[in-house]
């Protein structure tokens, strides 16, 4: 039974609370009403563009390497006479920093030794040469008297074809000795390149800027130590010229058929979001790419920064400028889309409504204007529009030609267009005053206990 009970009450405060809240609907829900949201027309520059995001680039980097394997031992000075860092400024030339040359001083000594060796093997070749000049010559004597006598009792057959071959031996080693010194010249002119090389390799060791510039990123410290192998390895990356800067900006491939060279753009970066920097479009990279099947291409935008505000990497929102209207009457789009119910038309411009869709409302500025007094015939190159102007309680239309739209504002004309005209853009719910106790069209609460009245008038509380 206790059970019972506690479910009656239960069901008993539920009634009363849904009671309540439909008391509460009758007496503010409904007393709801509409009003127009309202804009003025405007007169301004109206620019139609093409929003993207893009990286700032300097226009030049060089990423400074070596070609030796060492231990970093110091680093150069800049211009100002401080220590190459992050930052500093360095002319064609200045000293970067200094590899540990230990080694390839070993090597330039080892190929200059080389060197003087292949040196004095000329030499000794050369001296055996005249050597074989002089045997030659004393061979070709005898080989000379022997060709007089002949082989005879004077002189034996054996004496005679020695003599011819010593002069035949002694003709082949004035050849040979003439070939050592070929050889020995060859061995002089390797020994040399070896030495070069070496010296290349030795200086090697002291990095150098190839450019005047400014120094991006300093990727090694004192005492790393840096391998050459198949690729370089990066010390330094090195900016040419700063106060040219590019902008590397994705666009998507449904707008870079509006993107061409030599197009204005404007871009703002995070660092100064008060400032607009100004540029124009170089190049259009064809090399696209896709990301999740958004295919992108990159344009390169340049642009002036010899104010030096704008730093390597930053992030820039780009306006590529398509069209730019200036001096001209704009309305928010949505007063362009807006359409009243015809109930909210004033009664003389109804009869002038006509719907193709054979309704009365809904988005978009569809319904046309069969006839409207005063209204100026539409230009053959522009889309008309109907904007609408509050009347008392109502709105009444006005015909204007529809121009260029930023997505935001819309550029429009004609004759009963004035600065400052409030255009109607759309409708908004405003509640009635709220009733207050005592009015004679208050409602209350069915279920909640009703007092005697007093004496005066008024409910509530035992008589005074």
């Amino acid at each position: 039974m206790r059970t019972l009970v506690n479910k009656g009450i239960v069901m008993f405060a539920i009634l009363g609370t849904v009671c309540g809240g439909a008391a509460w609907y009758i007496r503010v829900g409904a007393g709801q009403t509409a009003s127009f949201r309202t804009a003025k027309v405007t007169r301004g520059d109206l620019l139609v563009s093409i929003s993207a995001t893009g990286t700032v680039e300097p226009e030049e980097v060089i990423d400074v390497g070596t070609q030796v394997l060492g231990r970093i031992l110091t680093f150069g000075k800049d211009a100002g006479g401080t220590t190459v860092d992050y930052g500093s400024v360095v002319e064609e030339g200045t000293v970067l920093a200094h590899i540990d040359d230990s080694l390839y001083l070993a090597e330039v000594a080892q190929a200059e030794a080389q060197v003087q060796s292949a040196k004095a093997g000329l030499e000794h070749a050369e001296a055996e040469l005249e050597q074989m000049k002089a045997k030659l010559y004393q061979a070709d004597c005898d080989w000379q008297r022997a060709q007089k006598l002949g082989p005879s009792e004077a002189l034996s057959q054996a004496s005679y074809d020695a003599y011819k071959s010593a002069y035949e031996i002694a003709n082949a080693n004035v050849a040979m000795g003439e070939a050592a010194i070929l050889q020995a010249r060859a061995a002089i002119a390797q020994a040399e390149a070896s030495l070069r090389r070496a010296q290349l390799n030795l200086g090697y060791c002291t990095i150098k800027s190839p450019v005047k510039g400014v120094i991006i990123d300093r990727r090694v410290n004192i005492g790393q130590t840096v391998v050459a192998s198949l690729n370089a390895p990066s010390l330094i990356l090195l900016a040419k010229d700063l106060t040219r800067m590019q902008v590397w900006v994705a666009v998507n491939e449904a707008d870079i058929g509006k993107i061409h060279p030599g197009q204005p753009v404007t871009f703002t970066v995070d660092a100064f979001p008060d400032e607009t920097f100004e540029g124009k479009v170089r190049k259009v990279r064809l090399n696209a790419t896709m990301t999740q099947n958004v295919v992108t291409f990159t344009v390169e935008v340049i642009t002036d920064n010899s104010s030096g505000k704008l730093l390597p990497y930053l992030t820039a929102n780009v306006q590529f400028e398509i069209s730019h209207r200036t001096n001209v009457f704009m309305v928010p789009n949505a007063a362009l889309h807006w359409l009243p119910q015809n109930d909210r038309v004033a009664a003389e411009f109804r009869a002038a409504l006509s719907s193709p869709m054979g309704g009365s409302g809904g988005p978009g500025n569809d319904r046309q204007l069969s006839s409207d007094p005063g209204a100026q015939t539409a230009s053959e190159s522009r889309s008309q529009g109907v904007l609408w102007v509050q009347q008392g309680d109502y709105v009444r239309p006005i015909k204007v030609r529809v121009g260029l739209s930023d997505g935001t504002m819309t550029e429009v004309e004609g004759e009963r267009l004035t600065e400052g005209l409030v255009v109607v853009t759309g409708e908004q719910a405003v509640a009635k005053r709220r009733p207050q106790p005592g009015d004679s069209t208050e409602t209350t609460n069915p279920f909640a206990t009703k007092l005697p009245p007093r004496p005066g008038g008024g409910r509530g509380g035992p008589p005074q």
